[in-house]
């Protein structure tokens, strides 16, 4: 079982800009301390949901400042995005931290996004499959030409390539890493989940998620991963890959863990998801910030250690899923995320099967 911390450098009410960006820093040194298994970042635009608006920007700081633990996009919106200019970042990171680098990627919303960074509706609605293949290609070939609806170029040299010798930085390079970085797909939806089982990609499903639909997910895949010719080895081995993320708050009480959270986000998610501007004006029902507060510290790790070991433990056995990014900075407070991120790895990693 593999744990990660999921950072969205989350805007706090009254904090400035610089203090979740500080904290977001803090979160991954900490999280390496203590032992967890990686550190994921989120993409955000315009909005304090999240003031980190180039998460591959934000790894390449991470990776710099550690020496072990990976560090993934959790993830890189494609279509505010080109996909050969994120398969280059993407292998540099790659290359340059020993293999540390996993790039999540995902269709994002309809937000304004779309109209300030150029990509337009369209490529939201229907060229996130186009985008995905581009990449998959610039990071797999050695030389690439396309001629899509989207994107039309002659074919050119892939500098630098992904299957170059890596530079020998921390136990990664020395423990064997993969030949190109991971990549997983953000899957919100059928259509999303359909999208990354015919390319024997892993999933990354949401934080809202119970562990039925996460299951459902699953299931759903593994049956288009088959469909899609792929062998049972691949998909047993992909399938392993894939990541759930979640919150996670640890403390002596429960009851004390969920007061912390109660306290905090709320006010975190009427600001930061009420800033949301869609592009074309289309009407977007907002969750309940108490709501969902609520439903969050029902399914995810929030809890004493041993209730948060059980909750993770539980979530694995009934969806097959063991690699887990779990939101650390619910408080928004950063001596508090730091107490939480050591007491992850302290006290509840040390519970669960292969801890780190």
């Amino acid at each position: 079982m593999r744990v990660g911390a999921f950072v969205l450098a989350a805007q706090f009410p009254g904090q400035s800009q610089r203090e979740p960006l500080h904290r977001a820093i803090r979160t991954a040194e900490v999280a390496e301390s203590s032992g967890l298994d990686s550190v994921w970042l989120a993409e955000h635009h315009f909005v304090p949901y999240g003031v980190c608006p180039s998460a591959v920007t934000l790894a390449a700081l991470l990776l710099g400042r550690t020496r072990r633990i990976d560090v993934g996009t959790a993830v890189t919106v494609l279509p505010n995005t080109h996909p050969v200019a994120l398969g280059e970042q993407a292998a540099l990171l790659h290359l340059t931290s020993g293999g540390r680098f996993v790039l999540g990627v995902g269709r994002g919303g309809p937000w304004v996004d779309l109209e300030v960074l150029g990509g337009g509706l369209d490529a939201y609605e229907h060229g996130f499959p186009e985008s995905l293949d581009l990449l998959m290609r610039w990071l797999r070939e050695a030389r690439v030409g396309t001629d899509g609806e989207r994107y039309q170029f002659r074919e050119v040299e892939v500098v630098p390539r992904c299957d170059e010798p890596l530079l020998p930085v921390g136990d990664a390079a020395r423990n064997g890493p993969p030949a190109r970085p991971g990549v997983v797909v953000a899957c919100t939806s059928p259509g999303t989940v359909r999208v990354a089982a015919r390319r024997a990609l892993p999933m990354l499903l949401g934080m809202h998620c119970d562990d039925g639909e996460k299951a459902e997910a699953v299931a759903m895949w593994r049956r288009e991963a088959r469909e899609a010719g792929h062998s049972l080895d691949d998909i047993e081995r992909t399938a392993s890959l894939h990541v759930a993320a979640g919150v996670a708050q640890v403390a002596d009480d429960t009851a004390e863990a969920v007061e912390a959270l109660k306290k905090s986000m709320p006010g975190w998610f009427r600001a930061g998801l009420g800033a949301h501007r869609t592009v074309d004006g289309r009407q977007r029902t907002m969750r309940d910030p108490h709501g969902y507060t609520d439903l969050l510290c029902g399914l995810h790790p929030v809890g004493t250690p041993e209730l948060c070991a059980d909750r993770l433990a539980a979530t694995s056995e009934r969806t097959g899923i063991n690699r887990y990014a779990l939101l650390v900075e619910g408080t928004g407070d950063l001596a508090a995320t730091e107490r939480n991120v050591q007491r992850l790895g302290e006290e509840v990693l040390t519970q669960l099967p292969s801890a780190q």
